[in-house]
């Protein structure tokens, strides 16, 4: 299990990689009525990079880049979203 510190830093690297993803920044501004400069605001704040987590653990390729492009596991994002604001496990039942 990842310490908070270790998934707000997960969280951290999320809303830069994201940032600097021309292809997805927009479709993430569009879902979630963020403008870019909610970026800048809110790069610290834990229930935003919770946000943008979710948004990345939708698709398995966006999961697959964020990984590779960071150097790190792909069940990282998840256990990072689950120690995030709100990361609690969904259960569809």
């Amino acid at each position: 299990m990842l310490s908070r510190e270790a998934a707000e830093l997960i969280g951290l690297q999320a809303v830069a990689w994201l940032a600097g993803n021309d292809e997805l920044l927009p479709v993430f501004l569009g879902a979630t009525g963020a403008a870019e400069d909610d970026f800048r605001a809110a790069l610290e704040d834990p229930s935003f990079q919770g946000a943008v987590l979710d948004f990345i653990l939708m698709d398995d390729a966006w999961v697959g880049a964020f990984c590779e492009a960071q150097g790190m596991t792909y069940d990282q994002p998840a256990a990072a979203r689950a120690m995030l604001p709100g990361g609690g496990e969904v259960h569809w039942t």
